[in-house]
């Protein structure tokens, strides 16, 4: 089947696993978790703090590993890969937006979204004009030339937004996006974000609490006994 069809899920999660050591007891985070996303779909994730939120994000973004399972990307397992072919996908597939927005300090709203594209081997020019674009398109045209500590909390966020699309990816994971804004600057992260999706169908899965938000998505899942459960 053709990589990146419309029928096949842009990541899927399947009877995944996970334990941590906690001194002499074993703690099942996920046990048989399946989840599949698709392109153009925002899905929240809505569960208790300790629930493993973070690890499902972790393990669906490839920066973790299952003890269990397979994570398949465009319809290919990535269990087997190399740690180099894994980081390649990370690099071209996925993005991350974290409730932290974790922008260079001594670059530029620019020079911070141009990072993953000059990484991945870019010309100069050409990261340039989709930075630019993408900042542009989150209306954030004219703040480019300016260091994070010169930008608003809700600016860095969205910066961090531009950065986590520059590679064009195929799915957005995003861990308590607007957790650390007020509800105003909140609810204008979030809607950069779902522009972002419909004008790209990139997947997005969200880490949330606010059940505001998460109401405005395609779907909702919860974690239970380290499973997938879809709500209402």
């Amino acid at each position: 089947m053709a990589e990146g069809a419309e029928d096949v899920p842009v990541v899927y999660l399947h009877d995944i696993k996970r334990e941590y050591r906690q001194g002499e007891a074993t703690l099942t985070v996920l046990n048989g978790a399946k989840l599949a996303l698709w392109p153009g779909q925002s899905v929240a994730l809505v569960a208790p703090s300790g629930s493993g939120k973070s690890t499902l994000l972790h393990i669906a973004g490839l920066l973790e590993s299952p003890d269990e399972g397979e994570v398949y990307v465009a319809g290919t397992p990535t269990s087997q890969m190399s740690d180099v072919d894994r980081t390649q996908i990370r690099r071209s597939d996925i993005g991350f937006v974290y409730q932290s927005h974790r922008l260079l300090p001594e670059f530029s709203a620019l020079e911070n979204v141009m990072l993953p594209q000059m990484i991945r081997g870019l010309k100069r020019s050409e990261t340039v004009k989709r930075a630019t674009e993408i900042l542009a398109y989150l209306g954030l045209g004219d703040r480019i030339t300016h260091r994070p500590a010169e930008l608003s909390g809700g600016e860095q966020q969205r910066v961090a937004i531009a950065r986590a699309v520059a590679n064009a990816p195929r799915v957005l994971f995003a861990d308590e996006p607007t957790g650390n804004l007020d509800p105003g600057t909140a609810d204008h992260v979030f809607n950069a974000l779902m522009q972002l999706v419909k004008a790209t169908r990139v997947a997005m899965l969200i880490a949330t609490h606010n059940m505001d938000l998460a109401a405005r998505m395609d779907r909702r899942v919860s974690l239970s006994n380290g499973q997938v459960v879809e709500l209402e």
